[in-house]
Parts: C-alpha cells; structure tokens; sequence
C-alpha cells in the first residue's frame, strides 16, 4: 500500500485540491529556507508525488504570476520561480504564525465577549465568543467583554462552542497526524518531503481560517499533545529524510538546490 494513500485520501476529502495554495505551502516550507528560487523540476516531482498533474501545475504557476506572486526565468528547458518582493511581503506574518512555538502553559485568563465582527471559526455561544486573554496577542474589537478565569467548561457546552468546520478540519488533522506516527520513521526522502507538504498544508490552512484553540476547547476526540505540538513533532520526524530529498541526495537528475538555513532546524522551537 502506498504509504502517503491516507494522507492523499484526507486531502481529497477536502475537495479539488488547490494547486496554487501548495504551490504556497512548498515555497513557505521549503524553497524560502534554500534561498527562494524553485525549478519546475523540483515542483512536478513533489507535487506530482501526491497526484497532481503537469498541466495542473502549470495553470497554477501562470495564476501565481498573474496575482503577483511569484515572477519566472529560463535558463536552458527549465524554468525557475521565485516570490516576487509583494509575494515575501505577504508570506512573513503567516509564516510566524505556522511555524510558532507550542504553548508552554494552559491560559489562566479569558475574555467572553461580544464582537460586532465575529470570526465564524472562533469558539463561541449564542453569539458570544471566548478567547485566551493572555496569550499576547491583539484580541478583536468587543461591544461588550469579561475577563476571568474559566472554572467550569462541561463537555456539551464544549461541544457547542466549537463551529463544525473547525470540528472537521481539526479531525482531518488528527487523521493525518495519526498516519504519520505509523509512517514518517520509514519514509523515503520524495515520500518525506511529499508528506511534510500535505501535513504543512493542512496545518497552514487550519492555523490561517480562525484562532488556534487551547487545549480546554479541545474537542473530547482529540487525544494526547495540543495540536500545534503534535504537528511540531511530526515535522521535525520528517526534516530528516524530506532534506535529503532538497538536497539532492536521492534524485540526481534534478538540478541542485541551495542548503537551507539554519533557522530550518528552529521552525516550532
């Protein structure tokens, strides 16, 4: 069986893969830390690793450099693709987020509030949304708010605060997390890269749609570690063998790639 089918399958499940937001996830993952210039190569043998077709990946490029994304150059039958200056801009806010370290601490203070904007993906009830209020981070406007601590949280009202998309997305990660506990050790490095993209890209797309939950609003399904935990620990059991892949070390008709950074190593740290 083929090691990366569930991983595949999960993605499928989410509907037509959008070609151009891996394209996105690879370069946030992998090509900026080796300098930032890919070759069409490198992007039809990953990509293609979990099912995406040539011509698919060549519509999304042209998408890319028609939004501004990404800018291209020749060099022989190749062609190279590097994130234009708008494209980088846009990349270093998301990339803190993705790539945070996981939270030492249950939070101790909460806000209860009223949000003239609520964000659909925010845990809330009848209209009132909670949030960790000691995270450092910039909370969202409020009509009317409670700071306090939270004493008791019972599993239906749990339940309730938690929007069905969230429920889903959070439980196709831990599908995917649970795949590559029995997988990531045995990977080849195209197979490890392959899966670094699609756990990246899920946790990308979870972390960037609403607030990342705190273990107490975890849903009672979700077992072990917090989330961003477990996908840290996940992706460093991959770095291994998926750079060795990006090295070169296992595909030697590939044009070589730059050594990555240093700060690779320190992703979720």
């Amino acid at each position: 069986m083929d090691p990366l089918a569930p991983l595949i399958a999960n993605l499928q499940a989410d509907g037509r893969p959008r070609v151009w937001s891996l394209v996105i996830t690879v370069f946030g993952d992998s090509v900026q830390p080796r300098g930032g210039t890919v070759s069409t190569a490198h992007l039809q043998r990953l990509l293609g690793r979990i099912g995406i077709e040539a011509g698919a990946l060549r519509t999304a490029l042209s998408r890319l450099a028609r939004d501004g994304w990404v800018s291209s150059q020749r060099d022989g039958r190749l062609s190279y693709y590097t994130l234009t200056p708008e494209g980088t801009a846009r990349f270093s806010d998301a990339t803190n987020l993705i790539y945070a370290p996981a939270r030492q601490h249950a939070p101790k203070r909460w806000r209860i509030a009223l949000e003239p904007q609520a964000d659909p993906m925010a845990p809330s009830l009848n209209g009132l949304a909670l949030r960790p209020a000691d995270t450092g981070a910039m909370l969202p406007p409020a009509d009317f708010a409670l700071h306090g601590t939270l004493d008791a949280l019972a599993p239906h009202i749990r339940a309730q605060l938690l929007a069905p998309g969230l429920l889903t997305a959070l439980e196709r990660l831990q599908n995917d997390l649970q795949s590559l506990a029995h997988s990531s050790a045995a990977l080849p490095p195209l197979d490890a890269a392959a899966a670094r993209v699609l756990l990246v890209h899920r946790w990308r797309r979870l972390v960037l749609r609403g607030p990342e939950l705190p273990t107490p609003l975890l849903p009672e399904t979700w077992q072990g570690q917090s989330p961003r935990a477990a996908v840290a620990q996940a992706w460093h059991a991959l770095m291994p063998a998926a750079e060795s892949w990006w090295a070169g070390q296992s595909d030697a008709d590939l044009p070589p790639m730059p050594a990555a950074s240093a700060a690779l190593a320190r992703r979720f740290m």
